[in-house]
């Protein structure tokens, strides 16, 4: 096999890769690592070095890529399919690529921060940390909102890159963040991303595994 995915099904920057891979069919193996088992942890550490999951190893080409965005445009360069993550108008890029840093920064990893206090422990947890994480979830909410045009994917028609980006983020930040009464807009698009059979079958694949989320 070519490329091999080291990865965790419940892990949602794990989700935005398997889209992209989903997306167009692209061969794969799926490497499930349990960073619970020491042995296994040192080994995926060779392939990444801050333990931060998922890594794609090409073993064609012969290079380990880390960095979902990095990965996902790795794929696009290498691995092109029907569904090009990136324009080739460098300025329409630019925005798909501020999109997908915006669901990152903005929603996913303020999402993270509220997850991660649940699973802190006891007298550990960070009251006013959750507090601006929510506070910039909903803010991030509200920008999204007022950006988004209806029927519409962020950056135009074209299924991109920052989709990848939105799918993972919002269904993890409507978990700890209800939006889909507070914002109409919001709400459409992630209804829109069910339906994408590459995000449909992702969260069916990962569903076993909900039970483990603090939620």
């Amino acid at each position: 096999m070519g490329l091999t995915l080291h990865y965790h099904p419940l892990a949602s920057y794990c989700w935005k890769v398997l889209i992209a891979l989903y997306e167009n069919g692209t061969p794969f193996e799926a490497k499930v690592v349990d960073l619970m088992d020491a042995a296994k942890a040192r080994a995926f550490r060779e392939l990444s070095p801050m333990g931060k999951m998922p890594a794609l190893h090409d073993e064609a080409r012969g290079v380990t890529v880390i960095e979902t965005s990095v990965i996902i445009e790795y794929l696009d360069r290498h691995y092109p399919g029907r569904t090009r993550f990136l324009p080739d108008d460098e300025d329409e890029a630019l925005r798909v690529r501020f999109a997908e840093r915006f669901f990152d920064f903005y929603v996913q990893d303020s999402m993270s921060k509220i997850v991660t206090d649940r699973i802190r422990p006891e007298g550990r947890n960070d009251p006013f940390g959750v507090e601006k994480a929510r506070a910039e979830l909903a803010a991030a909410y509200d920008a999204i909102e007022a950006r988004l045009p209806r029927g519409m994917w962020p950056s135009g028609d074209a299924f991109t890159l920052a989709d990848c980006a939105a799918a993972p983020a919002l269904f993890y930040a409507g978990k700890v963040q209800p939006f889909a009464d507070t914002h109409p807009k919001l709400a459409a698009y992630f209804e829109k991303l069910g339906r994408r059979p590459s995000f449909a079958r992702v969260l069916e694949e990962a569903e076993p595994y909900f039970k483990l989320f603090p939620g």
